[in-house]
């Protein structure tokens, strides 16, 4: 097959395991900057151009589009999917993951288990928000942030009012949620291909910090998961159409809660916490769906 890698940096760990673990089963593999596409939309017939020539065809694309330029790389691969090509995420998966907000009501909707989360505009409305989370300690999250910038634990009310009122007047969408305290600063990383958890880890944030991401100075060690979280994390990637996603959990007193379900998820952390080839498996799931009839795994409604 001929595979193209929508990446903007083909250094990136990521990028160059998944054209290693291409090219090493016999495949072909591209790595096209997401941002130097440009498209032709047509009826009879719908393009892509990159670099001054019409893009060659491609049997599958593997979308690696950061959340800095989510419109655009959606935009990119809605062309793809235009022109029949196999997407391994499509568009809209991608594009529901990203918004915060909207992935926890469609997962809420599943009846998967989340950490209670409020949304508001009024600053008037800051006190009964603060009320509905339980109080503080509560965690205060930018709906774009990512890897766990724009991030704020606040341990009182006060410090929490004072912080929601500050996002609020930048005119910054903000949600709070209720802070887990027994899950001590650990998150557990479901890795989802198909309809398997392929590989999990424990991440342990850093001494004083209560982010576990990796970039925030978190460690990563083998997990053992239980079947809950195995059929949690699963149903949570369905929810969002994603064929690959990293489902972050967290092991609260009642259960598993999630706290995202990431579109584009890093393979450095988990292969190296847990020895697995991810790459070699996320190339296999494509030359076993790559060729069956074009159906997307979403749904219009949500």
């Amino acid at each position: 097959m001929h595979i193209a890698l929508l990446s903007r940096n083909r250094n990136l760990y990521s990028t160059r395991r998944l054209v290693e673990a291409a090219e090493s089963r016999g495949h072909s593999a591209r790595v096209v900057d997401t941002l130097r596409c440009y498209m032709s939309i047509a009826s009879h017939h719908p393009s892509i151009h990159y670099k001054g020539a019409e893009i060659e065809p491609f049997d599958a694309v593997i979308p690696r589009i950061g959340a800095s330029v989510t419109f655009y790389g959606c935009a990119v691969l809605r062309q793809f999917e235009m022109m029949s090509t196999y997407v391994l995420n499509d568009s809209v998966s991608i594009t529901r993951s990203r918004d915060k907000l909207r992935s926890l009501q469609l997962l809420s909707r599943k009846g998967l288990g989340l950490p209670i989360t409020g949304f508001a505009h009024s600053p008037d409305d800051i006190p009964d928000l603060i009320t509905m989370v339980k109080g503080a300690p509560l965690v205060i999250k930018l709906l774009e942030g990512t890897q766990g910038i724009g991030v704020v634990l606040a341990e009182t009310n006060q410090a929490a009012e004072s912080v929601i009122q500050a996002f609020m007047g930048m005119k910054t969408n903000i949600m709070v949620q209720e802070y887990i305290k027994e899950a001590r600063g650990a998150d557990i990383r479901c890795f989802v291909i198909g309809d398997k958890v392929v590989a999990s880890m424990k991440r342990q944030a850093a001494e004083g910090e209560f982010r576990s991401n990796l970039h925030r100075g978190g460690t990563a060690s083998v997990i053992r998961i239980t079947p809950e979280e195995r059929s949690t994390a699963i149903r949570a990637a369905k929810a969002m159409g994603l064929r690959v996603a990293g489902v972050d959990l967290l092991r609260s007193n009642h259960g598993p809660v999630i706290m995202e379900v990431n579109s584009s998820p890093g393979l450095q952390g988990i292969e190296a916490a847990t020895g697995k080839d991810i790459a070699g498996m996320i190339i296999e799931h494509i030359e076993k769906n790559a060729a069956l009839p074009r159906k997307t795994p979403t749904k219009p409604k949500g």
